[in-house]
């Protein structure tokens, strides 16, 4: 109908509100459509990346593990880890609070970047994980010269 603006009055528009509603609401912290878990459940371990020109950072937080507890792989692009910790169930004690996890886990994380496997270490100091992923050759800038063409 020419003339006539768009109403919140007319079905589609009141039914795309509500459905807009309801996903607002869904992804809203504390709402009562989102699951408990949904917030606060956070991927183990922590990870912080990074990059320079020449290597990607990985640096994982591992309290109380030793490097026999980690398993580390890369293929091209990813990095997987992985690894177990004993939980320590001592006889006649009660816990009032328990929040380390104990148990294995796995965590693949995609790389910005190809790896080159062979300039890959990794040291576990104080419960940190430090990896230096060498970037495959394909992946490094490269600075391209420009020339000049006559008309």
């Amino acid at each position: 109908m020419p003339g006539r603006r768009p109403s919140e009055w007319y079905p589609i528009n009141r039914l795309r509100g509500e459905v807009d509603r309801l996903f607002n609401e869904l992804f809203e912290e504390g709402s009562r459509l989102t699951p408990p878990w949904w917030f606060g459940a956070r991927a183990y371990p922590a990870v912080n990346l990074w990059e320079d020109a020449e290597s990607l950072h990985a640096e994982f937080e591992l309290p109380g593990f030793r490097m026999e507890d980690i398993d580390l792989q890369v293929v091209g692009n990813e990095l997987t880890i992985g690894g177990r910790r004993g939980g320590e169930d001592r006889e006649g004690t009660a816990y009032h609070r328990r929040e380390r996890g104990t148990g294995e886990f796995k965590r693949m994380i995609r790389l910005p970047a190809d790896i080159n496997t062979d300039r890959v270490d990794a040291k576990l100091r104080d419960g940190v994980l430090l990896v230096r992923l060498g970037k495959a050759e394909a992946a490094k800038p490269k600075k391209i010269q420009v020339k000049a063409v006559g008309k």
